[in-house]
């Protein structure tokens, strides 16, 4: 199973939706437009409009209306990646310099600003109101959850509910989200609404658990940055808080110090990432991500069988069996 076949229902529409999504970003700005046609060339997996047009799908058909939700939760993600490379102070993102280190702070948060608006507009220009709810509530939770990570990097009190509440709120909200959109562009049922937006959050969380154990097994080559990185940027995420907690107290609270100011060599991170992989913290954050995959796939139960509840079901799956 791969990307390629989940997508296979709503093949045509993200086809389409790539001429319709770079139609809406022509500016009379020629810095804009240089910026905006640089952006594009780092165009990722587009899993945000290909789970808006499969909940789209999965309620009925894939309409303008589903063009115009993954419009905006597409420029909303795109905002927020090129402002965390700003908070992050990233150089690099998808292999190409990022905005801020190839221009500089000022122009990035300034572009991000500006497809973060065009995103807004497009939902107010269309009068799809309940798009902007959606968003906007997303926006909130990820700012907050942005905000409680940063917090807790600054202490060792952080804990797995903690760990949970950050990429509920950074991770899972814009991923529900997309979800509920889709079920809003096609149907005015508030079950479906509600089954989906479930699927999405879960899926979300599922997704960041994954994304953090590959932080500890994959070769920087497949995911793009390197092995550890978390570690190096102060983040304890579950594989680490299952071991730490494993381990005498007095002993857990020496690694998070030593991580969380910033003082551990690479040697050390090494060591610390066996250490983690030996204990079974990925084991661990592996069975977690699987249990929250198997409740996403739950709330589909109250759909018919079609090839977009299929691809869902698959996508539940390739959150947690992907390399990258």
């Amino acid at each position: 199973m791969t990307l390629n076949d989940i997508i296979k229902p709503v093949k045509d529409d993200l086809k389409e939706f790539s001429e319709y999504f770079k139609s809406t970003l022509n500016t009379k700005v020629p810095l804009l437009n240089l910026i905006i046609k640089y952006v594009a060339q780092r165009k990722g997996k587009q899993l945000r409009p290909v789970l808006v047009f499969l909940s789209a799908k999965i309620c009925g058909e894939v309409n303008q209306r589903s063009y115009v939700g993954a419009s905006l939760v597409e420029l909303l993600h795109t905002a927020t990646l090129i402002h965390d490379d700003v908070v992050d102070e990233a150089s690099e993102r998808r292999g190409l310099a990022s905005i801020n280190a190839k221009w500089n702070n000022k122009i990035a948060v300034l572009i991000g600003d500006f497809l973060l608006s065009k995103g807004l507009l497009a939902a107010v220009d269309n009068e799809e109101f309940e798009f902007l709810q959606a968003v906007s509530v997303a926006v909130k939770r990820m700012s907050e959850g942005e905000l409680l990570s940063i917090d807790k990097s600054r202490g060792t009190s952080i804990d797995e509910e903690t760990y949970f509440r950050i990429i509920r709120d950074k991770t899972a909200s814009l991923l529900s989200s997309c979800c509920k959109i889709g079920a809003l562009s096609a149907t005015n049922n508030p079950a479906q609404h509600e089954a989906l937006s479930e699927y999405g959050e879960n899926i979300g969380i599922a997704f960041q658990i994954k994304d953090d154990m590959l932080d500890y097994t994959s070769r920087s080559v497949l995911i793009g940055k390197p092995v550890g990185n978390d570690i190096k940027e102060k983040k304890i995420t579950l594989p680490l808080l299952y071991s730490l907690s494993k381990l005498e107290e007095k002993d857990a609270e020496k690694i998070k110090n030593r991580i969380l100011k910033g003082k551990m060599t690479k040697g050390e991170i090494v060591e610390l990432i066996e250490q983690v992989v030996q204990i079974g913290g990925i084991d661990y954050a592996e069975k977690i991500a699987k249990e929250y995959v198997d409740k996403a796939k739950s709330y589909l139960e109250i759909f018919p069988e079609s090839p977009a509840k299929t691809s869902l079901l698959q996508f539940a799956d390739f959150v947690i069996l992907r390399t990258s």
